[in-house]
């Protein structure tokens, strides 16, 4: 039998390719049990739908591609050329479908779920490891997929749905989120070692005012948080140079290149010295964020929550 092509199809060629998705993706599975049987009777009953629905569903099928996909002989079908082509994409499709369910399930699983975590370099080295350290003593089998940025990075990614938590400073303030202050960490003036402040232990950050600084480059919350105290000691800092982590900072001073204000870090550096600011109070505020109304897995759930018990107990003494 020779088919003619059916008159007007319901998708055109130039059809909305979301609109074509909405229309075929509730057929496709369908579409596979029948050409896999070749017998809409037998494919309903493995499928547990009446025939008549699945027999409807293969007609509309055709009707919207405008396509004969199978040649009928009373409840027995066979596939059309083109309805093996479609089945070889539809059984792909199929696949992926079912490899994306497994793999969001396996990653909302209580014991062995995954937690999409971010935070700031600073805390990398110590902070971090230590944490998940503990955390996994009881939840031993969650998995982890880090990510190490600066604030601004991960609210956006947050936002987009990239991470579920982050570790971040400032604290953010913002309608979508949501933040929790955990600890705040000094800062300390990190100097050459043979610098004329080196010999003090304590300084007032007004005291620098003449320096060259090493900075963070801007957008990094801790470039926010430099400016903001050198203002309130009176004084914009010379920025002599910006970089992207705190260690190469230490670096740069070490080098003998400026001043910076640091978090401690992990290991003493050799070739600074840490001086204590006594005024103003300088300190950073270190908070966990997450996106408003966004629902938690089990292991987000239960990692936010471990982090949260940690309020004042974050950082290192």
């Amino acid at each position: 039998m020779v088919h003619q092509p059916r008159s007007q199809p319901r998708l055109s060629q130039t059809g909305d390719t979301e609109d074509i998705v909405a229309l075929l993706a509730p057929r496709l599975a369908h579409f596979a049990g029948v050409a896999r049987t070749e017998h809409v009777t037998r494919a309903a009953q493995e499928m547990r739908v009446p025939q008549s629905t699945l027999s409807r569903a293969m007609v509309r099928l055709e009707q919207d591609l405008g396509v004969d996909l199978f040649a009928r002989r009373g409840r027995t079908v066979s596939l059309t050329p083109a309805g093996r082509t479609f089945l070889t994409s539809v059984e792909r499709a199929l696949a992926e479908i079912e490899r994306a369910a497994e793999e969001v399930r396996a990653d909302a699983d209580p014991a062995t779920g995954k937690v999409a975590f971010g935070f700031l370099h600073t805390m990398g080295a110590e902070t971090v490891p230590g944490l998940i350290h503990a955390f996994r003593v009881d939840h031993p089998r969650v998995r982890f997929s880090l990510v190490q940025n600066y604030g601004e990075a991960m609210l956006e990614g947050l936002r987009a749905g990239e991470l579920d938590l982050c570790l971040t400073s400032p604290v953010p303030d913002a309608p979508d989120l949501v933040a929790r202050r955990l600890d705040e960490q000094k800062l300390r003036l990190v100097v050459p070692a043979e610098h004329r402040l080196a010999a003090r232990r304590r300084i007032r950050l007004a005291e620098a005012a003449e320096e060259s600084f090493v900075t963070l480059e801007p957008g990094y919350g801790l470039r926010r948080i430099t400016d903001a105290l050198c203002r309130e000691a009176g004084f914009k800092p010379r920025v002599a140079f910006e970089g992207e982590e705190a260690e190469t900072l230490r670096g740069l001073v070490a080098a003998g290149l400026g001043v910076a204000l640091l978090p401690p870090p992990a290991f003493p550096r050799p070739g600074v010295a840490e001086l204590t600011v006594t005024a103003p109070r300088a300190v950073r505020e270190i908070g966990v964020a997450w996106l408003e109304g966004h629902p938690d897995t089990p292991p987000v759930a239960a990692f936010k929550k471990f982090l949260l018990a940690k309020r004042g107990r974050l950082l290192p003494a």
